[in-house]
């Protein structure tokens, strides 16, 4: 159900879609960072609410009087299903996938456009992800984050990783009927995707001036709370991505090289060793739940056609 839909004759540049689960708090921040993207190229904002406890409230209904703001409202299905259902709605040239917990940073959607004009040939792009450096998950965030990307960063400027807090992908290179993420796949979709790409020999293109900052609004202990289910419902992707002979999860020798990235990159004065510290533990509480509940499986190596960047 379309609850509120603003009336335009014109096709955006970007259909930002952002699929929410009773996060109207953490969205208000997020549409906010929005609104202040200023002389950047046209968008729409398009929130499916997946079956939230409430509604969308007031404070978030407000923004479609400063925003290009639809609100679509579904029974509860799922993130992946929600974010195809956005697509379904969009209009824009680009699908720009981001999560409620998201703050886009100046002159993110003209860097992005930038490098998609400077491209034309490439189909998807990744954003950098940001943490939020003020409260300890979130400079252990910052770390996990800045520590991953640079690892998974190809010498070509593709990038071996794929988060859709900040990830965009040309309209014309996505089914918008059936959608772009499997419904089967609760948690770990965007590693899903990030499988299919490769499995038609491709991978997303950073773009490093484009920044979102991912604030976790969550205490500490609920973090834990949230990386032993996110773990517990990976299995079944991470099953799925098996089945197409694609290796996605780092081998333990690069868990061990990233690590010591961290490492190295905490003894600045913005993460401090706290960080490391706090990244450690959610990694091997993961760990050991993933491993608990038998969803580990020996993976082939990835076989990527010799035209892959």
């Amino acid at each position: 159900m379309v609850e509120s839909q603003p009336i335009s004759t014109t096709t955006p540049l970007y259909s930002i879609i952002i699929a929410v689960y009773n996060d109207w708090i953490a969205l208000d921040p997020c549409l906010r960072s929005l609104s202040q993207q200023t002389a950047g190229p046209s968008f729409e904002v398009i929130v499916v609410d997946d079956g939230s406890s409430e509604a969308a409230p007031e404070v978030i209904r407000q923004w479609v009087r400063f925003l290009p703001l639809t609100i679509v409202r579904q029974s509860h299905a799922g993130i992946p299903t929600a974010r195809n259902q956005g697509i379904q709605v969009s209009k824009g040239s680009v699908l720009l996938f981001v999560d409620a917990d998201c703050r886009f940073q100046t002159n993110c959607l003209t860097a992005l456009e930038s490098t998609i004009d400077a491209f034309p040939q490439q189909n998807c792009f990744q954003l950098r992800i940001r943490g939020d450096c003020s409260r300890s998950v979130g400079r252990a965030e910052e770390l996990r984050l800045t520590t991953l990307q640079n690892h998974m960063l190809q010498p070509n400027g593709f990038i071996r990783y794929l988060n859709t807090a900040g990830f965009a992908i040309r309209r014309a290179n996505v089914d918008i009927e059936r959608g772009l993420f499997d419904p089967v796949a609760l948690r770990g979709e965007d590693t899903l995707l990030l499988a299919n790409l490769m499995q038609r020999g491709t991978l997303p293109y950073f773009v490093a001036d484009a920044i979102i900052q991912h604030d976790i609004p969550l205490s500490l202990l609920g973090c834990f709370r949230k990386d032993i289910r996110s773990a517990y419902l990976e299995g079944r992707t991470y099953d799925l991505i098996s089945s197409k002979g694609i290796r996605i999860r780092m081998s333990h020798r690069e868990r061990l090289s990233v690590l010591w990235s961290a490492w190295k990159a905490s003894g600045q004065p913005s993460i401090g060793r706290s960080g490391w510290y706090v990244l450690t533990v959610r990694q091997a509480l993961q760990r050991i739940v993933f491993f608990g509940c038998g969803c580990l499986r020996i993976r082939p190596k990835a076989r990527i056609p010799t035209n892959s960047p």
